[in-house]
């Protein structure tokens, strides 16, 4: 019997590759005798119909097995933040261009077919929350699952702001502004910002100074369960942008004071059997591209 009876597929709307792609899935699926249900705007793409359960996904996400995310990064991005409360692993097909989460090729259903069956790899990736705080009380959050970034916004000027680690100070900055990535995210928007690649099994964040005024700012690799403090100087708050995964954005209240902190949710990330991780970095990245074998 198949380790998953009831699945959702999303995906990135208005993509023809994607819709034929899942449209395929739904049949291939579906003859095997698995319930399929669709993220509401991936249903009417595909003009599905037959019964089938389509509603939006964070209705669905509560009662579903697996969920099948076809496209890019973002759209699994996306698609993660709302179904990692429940516990939902995700699979990701890649239609998009340069896929560190997605890694299933579409033409490979046999991949996808074992991983129903239960073959498969689950990893549990770490996810941050922003939390914007005024007078102690937090009046916003928002999860992320690659990155947390404080940047200028409309300004010419570097921000200045101060990091605090567990009630701790850590440093004063004056800087075009901040990612604070997990494992995940490090091969995103922190990396091209000269951060550190993490293996996502470690239990850590990364503290990556965008543009700084001082050389010796460099980033800070801290344990995953430390709480990061960002207290933004005042003439500088109008100025600050903060965005979680870039695809939610919170507004900083007067005190200028932004909390980072880990998730209690982790996302169940799945992988087909014989998945390596450093496969997927020496394909994306090129390593020993006309280097000789050892």
């Amino acid at each position: 019997m198949p380790a998953f009876q009831r699945i959702a597929i999303t995906g990135k709307p208005n993509d023809t590759a994607v819709i034929e792609t899942i449209r395929k899935l739904i049949e291939r699926l579906e003859d095997e005798g698995l319930d399929v249900c669709l993220d509401a705007a991936m249903g009417a793409a595909t003009e599905s119909g037959d019964g089938r359960d389509i509603d939006d996904l964070a209705s669905l996400a509560g009662h579903i097995d697996l969920l099948i995310v076809v496209g890019g990064d973002g759209t699994l991005l996306h698609a993660a933040k709302i179904v990692a409360p429940h516990g939902v692993p995700v699979l990701g097909v890649n239609r998009g261009r340069l896929g560190f989460l997605v890694d299933v090729s579409p033409d490979r259903f046999d991949e996808i077919a074992r991983v129903v069956d239960g073959d498969m790899q689950v990893e549990q990736r770490l996810m941050l929350e922003a939390r914007v705080l005024e007078d102690g009380r937090v009046i916003a959050r928002s999860p992320a699952l690659n990155e947390v970034v404080l940047q200028r916004w409309n300004t010419s000027r570097m921000i200045e702001f101060e990091t605090w680690i567990d009630g701790e100070p850590c440093n004063r900055h004056r800087s075009d502004g901040l990612i604070v990535s997990t494992p995940t995210g490090s091969t995103a928007y922190a990396l091209s910002g000269g951060g550190p690649i993490m293996h996502p099994g470690i239990n850590a964040v990364a503290m990556v100074p965008i543009s700084p005024h001082t050389l010796s700012n460099r980033p800070l690799v801290i344990s995953a369960d430390s709480r990061i403090e960002v207290r933004v100087q005042p003439d500088s708050i109008a100025q600050v942008h903060v965005n979680c995964d870039s695809q939610s954005d919170l507004t900083l209240s007067p005190d200028g004071r932004l909390e980072i902190v880990a998730s209690p949710h982790r996302l169940r990330l799945v992988h087909p059997p014989g998945h390596r991780y450093f496969d997927i970095l020496r394909a994306k990245l090129h390593w020993g591209d006309g280097a000789p074998p050892c």
